[in-house]
């Protein structure tokens, strides 16, 4: 028997800006991580789900070290979430392609970007409880099933880097592998 679905695994070459991502454009929190033999991060929902776990260095890139881009067979995965026109403004505010559409015969509205991996996130809203306007079924920006609107440029616009403090920062186990630097610091060295 299914009660749920754990969590989706995506393959990154650029762990940091991923992370980044999760958390300033899906507003997922970085969580605690096991100490596996790779570089990688988990990320978690409100209620502290590791919804997203992220696959990088040589398991976030194929058998010849190629990088891997889109969702191959899988379309997009989806997030119950609220909020939607303070998702619409953030996408926009970020300069992000989107799509939209209200779910026919039910009262739940949908819109769709790609992370920088070139994956297709769906986020889900009940439209009874949503305030502002309703995705419209006329604009440029309809969703239809099947149809990629992902362009490699979307990945320069994700979230830049915040501003951090000039305190030292501690290890963050849930984004290193054992032994390994801080998270990110692999990759900035390449």
């Amino acid at each position: 028997m299914i009660r749920s679905m754990s969590h989706v695994a995506v393959k990154t070459a650029d762990l940091a800006g991923t992370v980044r991502f999760y958390e300033q454009v899906v507003g997922l929190r970085l969580a605690e991580r096991p100490p596996f033999e790779f570089p990688g991060a988990w990320m978690a929902d409100a209620g502290g789900n590791a919804i997203v776990h992220l696959y990088a260095g040589k398991p976030g890139r194929g058998p010849r070290g190629q990088v891997f881009v889109g969702s191959a067979a899988v379309d997009h995965f989806s997030f119950n979430a609220t909020g939607f026109a303070a998702y619409r403004r953030k996408l926009e505010a970020l300069g992000m392609d989107y799509r939209e559409q209200p779910v026919p015969a039910t009262a739940l509205w949908q819109l769709f970007f790609y992370d920088p991996n070139g994956v297709m996130v769906e986020l889900v809203f009940d439209g009874t409880v949503e305030e502002g306007p309703a995705p419209l079924q006329t604009s440029p920006r309809l969703y239809q099933p099947g149809v990629s609107f992902y362009t490699p440029a979307q990945a320069a616009r994700r979230p830049k880097r915040a501003a951090r403090p000039a305190a030292p920062r501690k290890r963050h186990p849930a984004a290193t592998r054992a032994g390994a630097a801080p998270r990110g610091a692999a990759h900035r060295a390449r």
